[in-house]
C-alpha cells in the first residue's frame, strides 16, 4: 500500500517478514531424530526468524518532487549499519531501469540509475512479480519522476 499525492510518493518495502519461513522451524523441530538435518534446520530457522523479527530489508522509498529529493530507507542487521538511509537529488536520476532474466529462475528487478552512483535496486531480487506488474510499477515511477525507462 503506497501513499501518493501530487508531489510526494511513499512506497513501503516488505522485508524478511514472510510466513514461508515457518516451514524451516517445523522441519527443524520435527526431524531432530535425523540429527544433521534436524540441527541444520534449527539453525536455518533461527536465522530466518531473527531476520523476520528484525525486518531485514524492510523500509520505504520516498520520492518528493516538491523538494527534489529521493530518500531510500532500509533496515539491516543489528549493528552500526542497522539503518540504511540514502538520499539523492531527483535531477541526478538518469532513468528507471528494468532488468529481466527469464528461465527456470525468472528474475525481474526495478533499478534507479543515479548519475555517478550506478544502479540502485528498488525491488527485492527474490520478489516474484509478473512482467505486467514490474512494467506498470516502472512506468508509474518514471512518469512521477519524469525520467525515461530502460529495459535490459
Amino acid at each position: 500500500m503506497s501513499c501518493r499525492s501530487e508531489h510526494i510518493w511513499i512506497q513501503p518495502i516488505t522485508g524478511s517478514r514472510k510466513t514461508s519461513s515457518l516451514g524451516f522451524l517445523l522441519v527443524g523441530t520435527s526431524r531432530i531424530v535425523m540429527s544433521f538435518y534436524g540441527i541444520a534446520g534449527l539453525f536455518i530457522s533461527s536465522y530466518l526468524w531473527c531476520t523476520i523479527s528484525w525486518n531485514v530489508g524492510g523500509g520505504y522509498d520516498r520520492f518528493d518532487r516538491k523538494e527534489g529529493m529521493v530518500c531510500l530507507f532500509r533496515w539491516g542487521f543489528p549493528g552500526k549499519n542497522r539503518r540504511i538511509f540514502l538520499r539523492f537529488l531527483i535531477k541526478d536520476i538518469q532513468s528507471v531501469r528494468i532488468e529481466v532474466k527469464e528461465g527456470i529462475y525468472a528474475r525481474r528487478v526495478l533499478y534507479m540509475d543515479i548519475r555517478g552512483q550506478g544502479a540502485i535496486p528498488l525491488t527485492r531480487t527474490d520478489e516474484n512479480v509478473t512482467p505486467r506488474e514490474i512494467e506498470q510499477k516502472a512506468a508509474e515511477l518514471a512518469y512521477f519522476l519524469r525520467v525515461p525507462i530502460e529495459v535490459f
